[in-house]
């Protein structure tokens, strides 16, 4: 079956039927060189018409069919509406499943990992799940994802720890309930010296299963671009993960990070910050004199557990973006020496 949905609606044929048939009366009955304006007005009747028929799920009357690859839609109630179930599979084509992770819970329903490129770097990298029911293949609404936990095993040291991760396992977007978000921030890439597994736990409808410890390949970033930094603070370790630069323009960009603590034992996942942070940022060029830029703001603490602010980057290619971390009394704690040259030891980079 092609990658392709479409829209079958008895109402909506109907309606084309009349209005086609109505502009080709009308049509015959006008001269080109008069009333243009009235052949718009008739096309535009017409749209609007045929729009304003077309059906949904909560319609009384008429039928629907929308088809999407391997799914059915019989309404089964745990699973996605046509509507739904179409968001979903838009938003799947902008991701990339991850095999390793993906697994067959009870026989009866596939879990499916997915994250941006299908793979895994070191710094920030969001994580997607999807449940469906093997036999229509349709997505499930409601099932719980918990203890996402990756693990690297230092091989010369023979211990392991974890690495920052995001909170609970969660709808993001009203648009697709069915599909779950979570990130996790590596600190290295894999190696000789050190290797990744990762784990998780899944319930679908009552029906308990998952992924024990799975090798995975975590990629080193390319030249120009560190994304995860780290500072000490009354002997607690904190990460500061940079969220997707890699969406950023030249020009004014909302910068995201999230602060993370180190967890006690270090092969638990590492949580986000209880303390409030303000983090102040100094972008600047080192290979262009390092200059500036106007107008950014520090990252602030969100209702949601991340900071965010507002980045300006003048021209494209490397930025430093130097960083000043302050408690809540607004002391430094991190970062922000050197600040009359507008440097700090604590810095991500980012090249665009």
């Amino acid at each position: 079956m092609p990658n392709v949905w479409y829209v079958k609606c008895h109402e909506v044929a109907i309606v084309q039927l009349i209005e086609t048939h109505y502009l080709c009366t009308q049509l015959q009955t006008l001269k080109c060189s008069k009333d243009m304006k009235k052949v718009m007005r008739l096309f535009f009747a017409a749209a609007v018409l045929v729009g304003l028929t077309a059906c949904n799920s909560n319609d009384d009357f008429g039928s629907q069919t929308i088809e999407i690859p391997g799914v059915t839609i019989d309404g089964d109630v745990d699973c996605c509406s046509a509507e739904e179930a179409l968001q979903v599979y838009r938003f799947l084509q902008t991701v990339k499943i991850i095999p390793e992770l993906s697994t067959v819970v009870d026989g009866q329903y596939n879990v499916f990992a997915y994250s941006k490129t299908g793979s895994f770097h070191t710094g920030y990298n969001e994580l997607f799940f999807v449940a469906t029911k093997k036999k229509n293949g349709n997505y499930i609404k409601n099932f719980d994802v918990t203890n996402v936990t990756p693990l690297m095993l230092m091989v010369k040291m023979n211990m392991k720890h974890s690495t920052p991760v995001g909170g609970k396992v969660e709808s993001f977007n009203n648009d697709y309930l069915a599909v779950k978000r979570t990130w996790v921030s590596f600190l290295m890439n894999s190696s000789e010296s050190g290797s990744w597994t990762l784990g998780y736990d899944v319930n679908v409808l009552g029906s308990k299963g998952g992924i024990k410890a799975t090798d995975i390949t975590v990629n080193a970033l390319p030249d120009g671009q560190s994304w995860l930094k780290n500072f000490k603070w009354n002997d607690q370790t904190y990460f500061l993960s940079l969220v997707n630069p890699t969406d950023w323009q030249m020009g004014k960009n909302t910068i995201t990070a999230y602060v993370s603590q180190k967890s006690n034992p270090i092969t638990m996942p590492y949580a986000l910050a209880e303390e409030q942070f303000t983090i102040e940022i100094d972008p600047r060029m080192p290979d262009m004199g390092n200059h500036t830029s106007p107008d950014n703001t520090p990252l602030t603490r969100q209702a949601d557990g991340s900071y965010q602010g507002n980045i300006n980057l003048t021209m494209t290619g490397l930025w430093r973006i130097h960083l000043t971390v302050k408690d809540a009394q607004g002391n430094i704690v991190a970062g922000g020496d050197e600040l009359a040259n507008g440097f700090s030891s604590l810095y991500w980079e980012v090249t665009i």
